[in-house]
């Protein structure tokens, strides 16, 4: 059978591409923490680093999101970015200190950001923008943030904190060789489209208060993104555990994103989000005030499947009615960057301050609390007939 955009295969091959990408989060982003610890670095440069590399993430996409629409070509950004993100993460392995590794992870960043929205785009083409299936093939990308994370937490307690950066290696060169045999749906693209008319999509109330939220969210992940796996470490639990306690949150993400799709039909784009983020605050307080608990630890980590999983799929959803065919990669693109960039800037910068060598975790995770809280609210002065 041939490898059609909508044929098994390909199908396939999307989401083995989702399981590798996310996987390469559970790789980096619990432990690249501990990778920097062990070479050294303080809460405040752990911090630092990481806001200065998730900065790349605000220019990047928007250039690459502009390439795929002008061109139609969004699969080849795809391919490309995968390349040059595997080629400047192994500089890695040949450089040191903090402006060092910042380069390397900044340059990293900068192609990886290519790579989600056109992943995005080809998915929805493929399935002709079907919620349900979206949510089938997208949850591929949880189970493989699960695999990797446990294997690299258990990589850790076996030989080094060097451990994370020889994982990503292996799966960044697996996910490049992956995209080159996937198809995409040749679009062509729209010569009267204009810049002026994303524009006036952008600067909309309902997506102006969307882009806020967003940040907000994403400004509430920076103690966790920057810091959980050196809090569990600090609790006295080992690597091998903390990939469980953080598998454990993807592997709720998997049944969310089974039901996304018939829970965002049923109850629409905001109250997901708003009801998502009130939990995604409520994770960040048990984690602050009672983490000494296991028990608050498992639900905390449960909760993970509202703040990402389901936040995601309705967002990826809004934007992708709110944009249209014209302007998706750039709608995609603005989402990721100015949210994930932007929004998780400055949570890993303030919380790496606040951190202190964990003697500010509690203060830390009531500032995640209070802009989860921000965020929620934003989107109550949307109209539900807007998103």
């Amino acid at each position: 059978m041939p490898n059609s955009v909508s044929s098994p295969l390909n199908l396939f091959l999307i989401g083995l591409t989702y399981l590798l990408y996310f996987g390469q989060l559970g790789v980096l982003v619990p432990y690249l923490g501990i990778f920097l610890d062990g070479r050294g670095f303080s809460s405040e440069q752990i911090g630092e680093l990481f806001a200065l590399i998730t900065v790349a993430r605000i220019l990047g996409p928007n250039l690459w999101a502009s390439m795929a629409d002008r061109s139609g070509k969004g699969l080849g950004i795809l391919q490309l970015g995968c390349f040059l993100t595997f080629a400047t993460f192994c500089l890695v392995f040949w450089v040191d200190g903090f402006w060092g590794l910042t380069l390397s992870f900044a340059l990293m960043m900068m192609f990886w950001t290519a790579v989600l929205p056109q992943l995005e785009v080809l998915t929805l083409n493929a399935i002709h923008s079907d919620a349900n299936r979206y949510s089938r093939i997208r949850l591929w990308g949880s189970i493989g943030f699960i695999i990797l994370t446990i294997v690299t937490g258990k990589a850790i307690d076996l030989f080094s904190s060097e451990a994370p950066i020889y994982v990503s290696a292996v799966v960044l060169l697996i996910l490049f060789v992956s995209t080159l045999f996937i198809r995409e749906k040749v679009v062509q693209p729209d010569v009267k489209s204009s810049a002026e008319s994303a524009w006036n999509l952008v600067r909309t109330r309902p997506f102006v208060l969307f882009m806020v939220s967003a940040i907000l969210l994403q400004v509430s992940f920076g103690t966790y993104y920057g810091f959980f796996a050196l809090y569990s470490r600090d609790l006295g639990y080992s690597g091998q555990a903390t990939g469980i306690f953080i598998g454990l949150g993807v592997a709720a993400e998997i049944i969310i994103f089974l039901l996304a799709g018939r829970l965002i039909e049923r109850f629409g784009v905001k109250w997901i989000l708003i009801i998502s983020i009130l939990l995604t605050a409520l994770r960040w307080w048990l984690l602050g005030s009672a983490a000494r608990f296991i028990e608050v630890i498992i639900l905390s980590q449960l909760l993970h499947a509202f703040g990402f999983a389901m936040t995601h799929a309705a967002s990826v959803q809004f934007i992708r009615h709110y944009f249209g065919n014209d302007f998706q990669s750039r709608g995609q693109a603005l989402y990721i960057s100015i949210a994930f960039g932007a929004g998780g800037a400055v949570g890993n910068y303030v919380s790496g301050h606040m951190w202190a060598q964990g003697e500010g975790a509690f203060q830390a995770y009531v500032f995640s609390t209070l802009a989860a809280l921000l965020s929620a609210g934003c989107l109550l002065l949307v109209r539900s007939k807007n998103m």
